[in-house]
């Protein structure tokens, strides 16, 4: 991994944050961290620091939302079947579990559908068409997919009648499907004012309109914001403007009064600390994502949509057991895939890009295999394997490059492909895999900038240690929930010492007791995984500069504020 870059936000104008900061009667450094988030007056302030749920916008504001409300209507004042069907991710799953488990308190004549991610890959598939024909569907409610299944929603309307709404939050080709309703806020026809919605965030929009035309108070609704924030922390999204409101709630959910499947899930994963968006992200992302992952997706809507305890329990063992299997191939695949690389003189040397494929390689955790090969090469990379006789590729990019675009151009060699600026899912046939590898790495090779093949820590502030207190540090944590586009404040104090010299912690964690002359200031920092780069440096350098990030530690009753190192430069 080469040298991490920091890279400082610029510095808002003086006057602003001078005014801002007399307002709500905060410190300078508070007040310039609002203003580099576009807050620049009391108001702003105050809805930001006191989220409240009245500001969420208008659901009649997205492009169909009529059209899918009356339809929905129509289907339950008709008593038609519907079918709630989601991707196997862990947005598809909370997605499909709000809007089952909403519906299903008062309508019962439902079903819900996961695909499998081997046997049906992703997206809306022809055995989901065919299954919900066999039950007497005849209005699908798709979520967090659909958005480019052009072909399939035709076969469903031309050959069983059945109707689609698609709420998706990927970005449209030109031509949509005909469905009764498209909600997808990247359409270029959609005036909606948030466009960062996860697909359980649109489906939530659509049960908020139907709330609106109907005798259901939305406050029912709210009862399954824990599963919003779950979905918009592991899919992660903007942590701005309408999904920091569902987020603010939904963690407010999850720590006082969670739903029995996540009550069961952070107990097995033993978790009794209040949540965070960075806990969801690690916690219980990647166990609900493991259902979908070694097995099928249907066990973690099983576990969300759970009113039985010690059924969720059950549940949420079988959930970890996967989840422990997952890390198993994780772990293999990553040392597999690294010293392909390593025996690669091109690619370990040359290439701006990694392609890699292996027949045997498991299908359900090539994206987390990218993204540890990311944290050596940080460069974007893509991970195939086979299957069904195509290879099927998961891939990740570095801050700041746009991945889909970079695939797209190379779209003549694929059979298809899908995703974001910054994650996408594509099947190629395997004698297409050498000329794709050599097409993405020259299309990659012209685009990027050094910049982005360097890891950046993004700094919003300089500050001294001695600016840093409880006050400071109260006022700041009051700007979570953090996230995408509201990361928790990274800053740097220059020209520190040490007090004392520096203890290592379970072989490779350090512990530092930082001194800085100036202000006489004196604060522990943790610097996880630091004693190999940094032990014999610290030793033998008087001065240095951190990057850090404000946290607490809590022990034998008695908090203190410590720093968690994110670099240090000599």
């Amino acid at each position: 991994m080469p040298e991490k870059r920091w890279s400082y936000k610029s510095v808002p104008n003086p006057q602003v944050v001078n005014d801002l900061a007399q307002s709500l009667n905060i410190d300078k450094a508070l007040a310039s961290m609002l203003v580099q988030r576009q807050i620049t007056g009391f108001d702003e302030a105050r809805d930001f620091f006191r989220p409240k749920l009245e500001h969420l916008h208008d659901p009649f504001l997205m492009a169909d939302m009529e059209k899918a409300v009356e339809r929905l209507i129509d289907a339950i004042d008709n008593g038609e079947k519907i079918m709630i069907y989601g991707d196997y991710d862990v947005d598809g799953t909370t997605a499909v579990a709000l809007v089952y488990g909403f519906l299903s308190t008062f309508y019962a004549n439902l079903e819900y559908y996961n695909p499998d991610r081997y046997e049906e890959g992703y997206g809306v598939s022809v055995q989901g068409i065919e299954w919900a024909a066999e039950q007497g569907v005849s209005l699908v409610i798709c979520l967090d997919c659909g958005i480019k299944a052009q072909d399939k929603v035709a076969l469903a309307k031309d050959k069983f009648n059945i109707d689609f709404i698609i709420c998706d939050h990927h970005e449209p080709d030109e031509t949509l499907p005909n469905a009764v309703a498209v909600l997808d806020p990247k359409r270029k026809d959609c005036l909606y004012p948030y466009k960062e919605l996860t697909g359980n965030g649109v489906g939530f929009k659509l049960l908020q309109a139907y709330c609106s035309r109907s005798e259901i108070s939305v406050e029912e609704l709210y009862e399954f914001l824990d599963l919003c924030v779950v979905s918009i922390g592991s899919d992660i999204v903007p942590i701005t403007g309408e999904n920091r409101v569902l987020a603010y709630f939904g963690l407010k959910k999850l720590n006082e009064n969670p739903r029995i499947g996540l009550k069961a899930l952070k107990e097995v994963a033993g978790f009794t600390a209040s949540m965070t968006i960075e806990n969801v992200v690690f916690v219980l992302g990647p166990r609900i994502n493991a259902a979908g992952r070694i097995k099928h997706a249907k066990a973690a809507v099983k576990l969300l949509l759970s009113n039985n305890y010690d059924e969720a329990l059950e549940f949420a063992h079988e959930i970890q057991k996967h989840n422990i299997e997952r890390r198993g191939h994780d772990s293999r695949i990553t040392e597999e895939a690294l010293a392909m690389i390593e025996g690669d003189e091109w690619l370990a040397n040359t290439a701006k890009s990694t392609v890699l494929y292996r027949e045997d390689w498991h299908k359900g955790v090539i994206g987390i295999v990218a993204s540890r090969c990311i944290e050596k090469y940080y460069r974007p990379t893509i991970i195939l394997t086979k299957s069904h006789e195509k290879a099927a590729g998961s891939a990740r990019s570095v801050a700041g490059f746009d991945l889909y675009t970079a695939i797209e151009k190379c779209a003549g060699l694929l059979e298809q492909f899908g995703g974001h600026t910054h994650a996408a899912g594509m099947t190629i046939p395997i004698e297409n895999i050498n000329a794709f590898r050599l097409a993405f790495d020259e299309v990659v090779s012209k685009t990027i900038t050094n910049e982005q093949l360097t890891p950046v820590i993004t700094v919003d502030l300089k500050i001294k240690l001695g600016e840093i207190s409880s006050k400071f540090y109260r006022i700041m944590n009051q700007m979570a929930p953090f996230g995408p586009e509201n990361m928790q404040p990274v800053f740097v104090s220059e020209n520190l010492t040490l007090k004392y010299a520096p203890r290592v912690m379970k072989e490779k964690h350090l512990r530092l007791e930082l001194f800085e002359e100036e202000t006489g200031a004196i604060l522990t920092a943790i610097g996880f995984g630091m004693v190999e780069e940094h032990f014999e440096r610290l030793n033998s350098t008087k001065y240095f500069n951190v990057a850090y990030q404000i946290d607490e530690n809590n022990f034998n009753n008695k908090t203190t504020l410590q720093l968690m190192l994110k670099d240090i430069k000599y």
